[in-house]
């Protein structure tokens, strides 16, 4: 018999045995589908914090102020520095120092590398905006920034216009309305916002357009903002707040380059000395995404080890029922050794079954893992996610353990003496 055939009659033992089949194909599916379930969503997961963080694509960055960290313990201190005589000496400058208005606009006039530069500054999440008799819940995040800002954010005018450097310059109360805030005020059509006068706390605003929708993110709609000019901001809604920078390069391959830079004009404009570090951090516009999706790390070992788990317990139970096949088929591999047929035949059909049925099971659990773990994508709003490359991973994987779990079997089956399996009851 070639192995076509042998791979015929595995396969019709199987297909015999329709409830054993079943029972422990089910049990290898559920452990796939656990594995391939979790990777889906954490695929789905990663899709949409890059939609959601790296709104500039990978040729942009961001300048922003560093926080002060706090140590506990006796840990190093990084604010704290030996002096040259070798005494601990505490360097206060400007650590936590907020950037100011003077210090953006300064680093936007001095910073002549060929990209666009939008300057920002947040105002506040608990604003009221109101249009007449109606009013939104005090949930409007109020947002500053410039001409450039909507083209660094990846936001873009459903109609109206975008603020002009006149508007930014003289904080002139102008604004831009979220896509969900302008509905809320104007149910008669959002068309009917432009140059109207709208309050904000009280505080009158002309609206020149209203942005485009850009849905939620893990239940926060990113549509219930205002934006205005950052000037603006500072004079109704300073808090305190520090300014952040935005760079957006013209190739990816100048952001190196364009870091190195912006990171030296603006160390000479917060005027730190050579060895001091730096108060600010430069950050690209996509490792704020890989940060994210790297904090995600531990739900994929998770995935790993519940399917490992369920997997190993599946095996035990397949080795199992292909030890129980070998006692029940006895007689039937005598018969087969009788008629001229090798142990090694013998041991390739019990191997082959042993495979088959884990190789279903993979097939199975993929389908059922890639089904569930495409619900949560559905709730975040991005598209159908096939994790191709943990896929394959599964069915190697499963092909490897119905190996492991046939051989024992399959073994035992090829070393039964014809004669004495032939007298077997």
């Amino acid at each position: 018999m070639n192995f076509l055939d042998i791979l015929s009659l595995a396969y019709r033992t199987v297909r015999s045995n329709k409830l054993r089949t079943g029972l422990t194909i089910s049990i290898i599916a559920f452990g796939i589908m656990a594995l391939i379930g979790i990777i889906t969503a954490i695929q789905a997961m990663n899709q949409k914090f890059s939609e959601s963080f790296s709104t500039m694509g990978a040729n942009g960055f961001t300048l922003r102020l560093k926080e002060r960290n706090f140590h506990f313990g006796g840990g190093d201190n990084n604010d704290v520095k030996l002096s040259k005589k070798g005494k601990r000496k505490e360097r206060k400058s400007n650590l936590g120092k907020n950037i100011t208005k003077e210090e953006s606009e300064q680093f936007v006039r001095m910073f002549q590398y060929p990209a666009i530069k939008s300057i920002s500054l947040f105002g506040n999440r608990n604003s009221i905006a109101s249009y007449g008799e109606r009013k939104t819940s005090p949930n409007i995040t109020m947002l500053g920034g410039d001409e450039n800002y909507l083209q660094l954010n990846g936001y873009s005018l459903a109609m109206g216009r975008d603020m002009n450097p006149a508007d930014v310059e003289s904080g002139s109360n102008v604004c831009l309305l979220g896509y969900d805030v302008a509905k809320k005020l104007f149910k008669e059509g959002i068309e009917r916002s432009v140059n109207s006068m709208v309050r904000v706390n009280n505080i009158p605003y002309r609206v020149l357009g209203v942005l485009a929708s850009k849905g939620s993110t893990f239940g926060f709609s990113r549509d219930n903002i205002i934006i205005t000019s950052y000037i603006n901001i500072e004079r109704n809604f300073s808090a305190g707040r520090s300014y952040v920078v935005a760079v957006m390069t013209n190739d990816i391959h100048q952001v190196t380059e364009a870091m190195g830079e912006a990171e030296g004009i603006f160390r000479a404009i917060r005027k730190l000395s050579v060895t001091e570090d730096n108060n600010f951090v430069l950050d690209r516009s996509d490792s704020i995404a890989e940060k994210a999706m790297n904090s995600l790390g531990f739900l994929t070992i998770s995935a790993m080890v519940i399917g490992l788990i369920t997997l190993i317990g599946a095996a035990i139970g397949l080795m199992n029922i292909m030890l129980v096949s070998v006692a029940e088929r006895t007689k039937e591999v005598g018969l087969i050794k009788a008629i001229g047929g090798k142990s090694k035949m013998v041991r390739r059909q019990f191997l082959l079954e042993a495979v088959i049925i884990s190789v279903m099971g993979a097939i199975f659990g993929i389908i059922l893992g890639i089904l569930v773990g495409n619900v949560f994508s559905m709730i975040l709003n991005t598209g159908f996610v096939v994790p191709w490359v943990w896929v394959s991973y599964g069915i190697f994987i499963c092909s490897f353990v119905g190996l492991l779990a046939g051989l024992y079997p399959a073994l035992k089956a090829g070393r039964l003496n014809p004669i004495d399996a032939l007298r077997y009851e």
